[in-house]
Order: structure tokens, then sequence, then C-alpha cells
């Protein structure tokens, strides 16, 4: 059974002539394509888009490492993974209680002295308003 459908096939050879003719760009910079192998999958990628019988993408990552690379990279970072876990998992040492010096409130202005009449002035008129409520209470 063939891998590939007519629909890839043409959107390949499509994609070929444009990069001959230099008409053919990257879809993501937008740059003139002049790689062969960056034309063929333009094509192939158009192919899928349109519904053609074509295969799913590579992964980058699995095409550059062997898959002997590929496991022994996710046996070390299972173990990179249990080291920070454990480290983790031990509880912090609290720090020694530092003493902190109080904070000093700021100074207080002196009080001003007021004079002694001006004192008896301001108290006097509350007593006799107060003098004139209970003369007014016995009245009644």
């Amino acid at each position: 059974m063939a891998k590939y459908g007519k629909k890839a096939s043409d959107k390949v050879e499509a994609a070929m002539h444009e990069r001959k003719k230099g008409t053919l760009k990257s879809g993501s910079t937008g740059e003139k394509v002049t790689s062969r192998k960056q034309a063929i999958a333009i094509g192939l990628s158009e192919a899928r888009r349109a519904g053609g019988k074509v295969p799913a993408a590579k992964k980058a990552a699995a095409k550059k490492a062997p898959a002997k690379k590929v496991a022994a990279k996710k046996v070390a970072a299972k173990k990179v993974a249990t080291k920070k876990a454990a480290a983790k998992k031990a509880p912090a040492k609290k720090a020694p209680a530092r003493k902190v010096a109080a904070k000093k409130a700021p100074a207080k202005a002196p009080a001003k002295k007021v004079p002694a009449t001006k004192t008896a002035a301001r108290k006097a008129p509350a007593k006799k308003a107060g003098a004139r409520k209970t003369a007014a209470r016995k009245k009644a």
C-alpha cells in the first residue's frame, strides 16, 4: 500500500516548481526557499492541510537522536527528578530567631502650657451650662 496519495505528489511537485522559479516562500518568515528538502516539506504540509493521504509529520527531536540515546535521556531525567523530590521532602531547618531592636517612637513635642486663667475660662462655661440645665429641671 502506498504511503503517499496523489494529492501529496501534486502538492510537492508544485512546490518544487515554485522553488525552481524562485517564488516559493517560507510560511513563518516569508523568505525565499532554496532548499530542496524544505520545498518537499512545504508540499507535504500543504497536502496534509488539503486532506491528502500523507503520514503524520515526525518530531524534530526524535529525528535527530537515535532511540537508544532518547531512552537514556529519559532514564537520566527520572533520576534527577527523584533526587529533586527527595531534597524537597527533607524538612527545612529554621534559622535561630534574631533579636530585633524595638523601634523608638518619635519623641512627642512637649505640651504647651496654657495659663491658668484660660483653662478656668474654658471649664467655667461648661459648668454654667450644666447648672442652667439643672436649674431648669428644678423649675419644671
